[in-house]
């Protein structure tokens, strides 16, 4: 991880995965494991509510960390992009934001600094869509 972020909670329950559903489980998959550097851990084909689905589950990219599951259904065309904003911690921004458009995404916002926060910004989409914030912390 980037950097250590404090931990909290009040209750007995912990953030476990965000699952993000895509269109094009093979695409979302090769941009992942390229810009991000996840790992892939399983593979699960199941039904939820009687839906089919493909889910691919990456390992947490630090210790007790949460995973990042993608998920096709199909019966959806076409998931929605808008819904969720990604959020990365990373070492080198410009780097991320390369490999991002190397493997098919696109740059929302540039690499700028927050003035005061100590961090620098950018959001790339994904293949299809999907943002993603990601931040340096500087010094």
């Amino acid at each position: 991880m980037a950097q250590q972020i404090p931990s909290a909670r009040t209750l007995d329950t912990d953030f476990m995965f965000t699952k993000l559903i895509v269109r094009d489980l093979d695409a979302a998959t090769a941009f992942y494991a390229s810009v991000v550097g996840l790992v892939e851990m399983t593979r699960v084909d199941a039904a939820i509510d009687g839906r089919a689905v493909t889910e691919v589950v990456y390992m947490p990219t630090y210790p007790g960390g949460p995973m990042f599951i993608l998920a096709r259904f199909y019966d959806v065309v076409t998931p929605a992009t808008a819904e969720l904003i990604m959020g990365f911690a990373t070492q080198d921004l410009d780097g991320f934001v390369a490999r991002a458009e190397q493997a098919g995404g696109k740059v929302i916002e540039a690499a700028r600094e927050i003035q005061g926060a100590g961090m620098r910004v950018a959001f790339v989409a994904d293949t299809e869509g999907h943002v993603l914030q990601v931040t340096q912390m500087l010094g």
